[in-house]
């Protein structure tokens, strides 16, 4: 279902990599029962200039984004690594929103430019 929401963006161009979850050890999810072993083996191969990790804003989804950041560090420095935005959905209001939210729209905010 996530990969859905990605497509239906329709604005990016690149290629997927579909874990299958998140590590979550009281649910006995580990590495292992997910497919980070071949995303993996896909970013050793190369050709890769960006890995962008799409996981879930839960304490499951960074843990599981931290390992793979890490894993991924283990064989290769360079590798640009980043995480999507989080913050404010369209539509939403600030005066509603949580401080974590918050936060996270403070830290992913960008310059504004105007054409003209």
């Amino acid at each position: 279902m996530d990969l859905l929401a990605i497509e239906r963006a329709d604005g990016y161009k690149g290629v997927y990599h579909v874990l299958g979850g998140a590590i979550n050890p009281i649910a006995n999810i580990g590495p292992d029962e997910l497919s980070i072993g071949k995303l993996l083996e896909r970013v050793r191969k190369g050709g890769i200039s960006e890995l962008i990790l799409a996981s879930n804003p839960t304490m499951e989804g960074e843990a599981t984004a931290m390992y793979i950041t890490h894993k991924v560090r283990e064989f290769d420095k360079n590798i640009k690594i980043t995480r999507i935005g989080r913050g404010l959905p369209t539509g939403a209001d600030v005066e509603y929103a949580d401080g974590q939210t918050l936060l996270r729209a403070m830290e992913g905010r960008r310059e504004v430019h105007y054409g003209g």
